[in-house]
């Protein structure tokens, strides 16, 4: 009983400081974000977005697993710590020579010559980053996300500062990347400097196989899924105009500033919380259970309730001309909804060490993703038909993901939708009945809070009168933020 309740407090602690990381970070961003779309072009965000692609991709293949590996040891060693910190070093340098090589012929891939010297510069990120990999890796494996949220605030605040100075005077799209250069500088800087750790001149092969074995299959599944993820940018730019996915772009990161925000909030926390009781069956599928639950019970209504503002809030925060992206939005918001289930389940896998099953559902899921992109794109459906195709694939990909999860733990999906359908239910049908009050006001302003105002009623009213849990968490989390 008292290992349930010291759990239970560290991980309301994680979670709060975890989530307020993410909120701080997602949120000044999306301020700066607000400046810079009324400073910029969207085709200037949508050549950023053509460049998105390879750089994530690099990403991925510089920490290659290893972080989650190094999560997962019960005791990880200085040398396990040194020995990931050179590979990481190492590869980001041959990926930037790589990147700066391979900038012309992307640029005429999609007939764009800006993207030569952008993306030369904006590579640099890889090799920034991957001084503070480890430093990061060893406050998430401590559940310590409270200096990660400073450093996530501060590196924010003043990357921002700079990317909207320089985008007011006149430097148009090298303000963005200006802005990315100097949040990731700032990031890694504070890392290494509030962390204290040190490499030590070691290398071993024996940590290096032990994690890469782990690792290597979390790798394969991280580029199929970060390419995937990215595709979408790679489709647009190729076959629309950069204008067009400038929209898509700024729809997407509006979203993810919600969805995003809590899927690697709770992913963060989740899964060192629930690898440390890997071994006791019962509390584990309690613990998992509740995150299940209380997911949802915030995700769901966030992500109807802005898909039910978007028409007034869209012009409000960014312009006028960002109405065209209004329609993209709300159907992301759709897809958006269950993305954060599917990090926990996928984050049971790595738990009960099914890293092999992780990577097996990333590839059929995957090829099924594409497959749907390949269909619309032979019927000639549109960027509309792209995103609706998104949507239904998330919908697969949620049952897919939950049958594996639950299998290994005995909580089925079914078990699952039983617990998730409700606070579903109560979003879907809170948001219809906003649409059927047909409020317009001509004042965006008043439109937005009235319509959220309703909403948030409706929802505590049917929340409480289904007896629906969350609320009951919900006061908790609330309590824990006012004594801290």
């Amino acid at each position: 009983m008292e290992e349930k309740t010291n759990l239970k407090k560290k991980t309301i602690s994680g979670l709060f400081w975890s989530f307020a990381n993410v909120v701080a970070n997602q949120g000044i961003q999306f301020i700066i974000q607000i400046f810079l779309a009324r400073l910029l072009l969207p085709s200037d965000f949508g050549i950023i977005g053509m460049i998105t692609v390879f750089i994530a991709v690099s990403q991925s293949i510089v920490d290659s697993g290893f972080s989650n590996a190094l999560i997962r040891e019960k005791n990880s060693t200085q040398e396990d710590y040194s020995t990931v910190f050179y590979f990481n070093l190492v590869m980001s340098l041959f990926l930037y020579i790589l990147l700066y090589v391979l900038a012309v012929p992307i640029s005429d891939f999609f007939n764009e010559p800006k993207i030569v010297s952008i993306l030369r510069v904006l590579s640099l990120v890889i090799i920034i980053n991957s001084f503070g990999l480890i430093q990061r890796t060893i406050l998430t494996k401590q559940i310590n996300f409270k200096i990660q949220t400073k450093i996530s605030v501060i590196s924010s605040i003043l990357s921002g500062i700079v990317a909207v100075f320089f985008a007011y005077s006149g430097f148009g799209i090298w303000s963005l990347v200006i802005g990315t250069l100097g949040l990731n500088f700032i990031q890694s800087l504070l890392l290494c400097l509030s962390n204290r750790w040190i490499p030590s001149l070691t290398f071993s092969m024996d940590s290096f196989k032990r994690l890469f074995g782990f690792g290597s299959k979390l790798l394969v599944s991280g580029l199929i899924d970060t390419i995937y993820k990215n595709i979408y940018y790679v489709i647009i730019g190729r076959f629309f105009s950069a204008s067009e996915l400038g929209y898509y772009t700024n729809a997407q990161k509006f979203r993810d500033g919600v969805s995003q925000s809590l899927t690697i909030s709770i992913q963060k926390v989740s899964y060192p919380v629930l690898s440390s009781i890997s071994d006791n069956e019962e509390l584990l599928r309690s613990m998992y259970q509740k995150i299940i639950k209380n997911t949802v019970f915030v995700t769901f209504p966030l992500m109807t309730g802005l898909l039910v503002i978007a028409d007034p809030l869209i012009p409000l925060l960014f312009g006028e001309k960002w109405v065209p992206s209004i329609p993209y939005f709300q159907v992301l918001c759709l897809s958006g909804m269950l993305y954060p289930l599917h990090a926990i389940n996928l984050n049971m896998l790595q738990v009960k060490g099914r890293s092999d099953l992780f990577l097996h559902l990333e590839i059929i899921k995957k090829i099924i993703g594409l497959t749907s992109i390949f269909l619309v794109l032979f019927f000639k459906l549109g960027i509309m038909g792209l995103l609706w195709a998104l949507v239904v694939v998330s919908v697969i990909s949620y049952f897919m993901n939950s049958y594996y999860s639950g299998k290994l733990i005995k909580y089925s999906s079914s078990m699952q939708i039983r617990d998730i359908f409700p606070v579903f239910l109560i979003s879907v049908v809170t948001g219809a009945l906003v649409f059927m009050f047909g409020i317009v006001v001509d004042n965006r302003v008043i439109d937005i809070f009235i319509k959220l105002a309703i909403f948030g009623l409706i929802y505590i009213i049917l929340s409480r009168f289904f007896k629906i849990q969350g609320l009951n968490d919900i006061k908790e989390l609330t309590s824990f933020i006012k004594k801290h």
